[in-house]
């Protein structure tokens, strides 16, 4: 039974696929992160990873970006969704952050600033490297880790909280490592369940199985 698993030793074949691999947006400092991650809510990697270029050519940092205006950003930014509302966000942030050396990179920092909420606080933090202080939960996680057996509803929030609970700190990286599951093996239709790292513990394929 799901409630039953050993999660510290279960996520260990899921962490030794994907625990060190690099979020797919494409970045090459802590400012181009966060405004990456900003500008990805609602939109794919892929497509950030071509607009962001021209973006960072015109902005290199937030000094930069402060003195621009939102009529020039949609410029850039125009095709991703809810781009009126980034820009705004993204102007906000430069104001109030003059330098990414600045940035204090937890939770609670994070979250004060426009336009980044607890997942986006979570991949910042994952991706600089610094102490996890809670669980990536995308859109991918939300439908894997039900599939799993590690958690249980729909709603990311409740779905980070019992992440948290189910699994020792060390491993909270595994949200991250759930989403790339998600995007590779475990797809919405036709997931390839043979050779998932997870089918030992995982009840979505436990109830396939009896199936057939």
């Amino acid at each position: 039974m799901p409630n039953k698993t050993d999660w510290n030793t279960a996520i260990k074949p899921l962490m030794k696929k994907y625990g060190k691999k690099k979020h797919p947006l494409d970045y090459q400092n802590l400012y181009q992160l966060i405004v990456a991650v900003v500008l990805s809510a609602r939109a794919t990697d892929k497509y950030i990873n071509q607009v962001s270029p021209a973006f960072f050519e015109a902005f290199p940092a937030f000094d930069p970006l402060k003195n621009a205006d939102e009529e020039t950003l949609y410029r850039y930014i125009k095709g991703i969704p809810g781009y009126r509302h980034k820009a705004k966000w993204l102007l906000a942030m430069a104001q109030k952050v003059s330098d990414e050396k600045d940035i204090t990179l937890t939770i609670g920092a994070l979250t004060a600033l426009p336009g980044i909420g607890r997942k986006s606080a979570n991949v910042i933090m994952r991706e600089a490297g610094v102490k996890p202080e809670g669980v990536i939960v995308d859109l991918h996680v939300v439908r894997v880790a039900p599939r799993l057996g590690i958690a249980k509803g729909n709603d990311p929030v409740k779905i980070e909280q019992q992440l948290m609970k189910k699994l020792p700190q060390k491993f909270w990286d595994a949200g991250m490592a759930i989403s790339f599951l998600g995007r590779e093996i475990c797809r919405p239709t036709n997931p390839k369940c043979e050779e998932c790292p997870m089918n030992a513990v995982c009840v979505y394929y436990k109830k396939l199985r009896k199936k057939k």
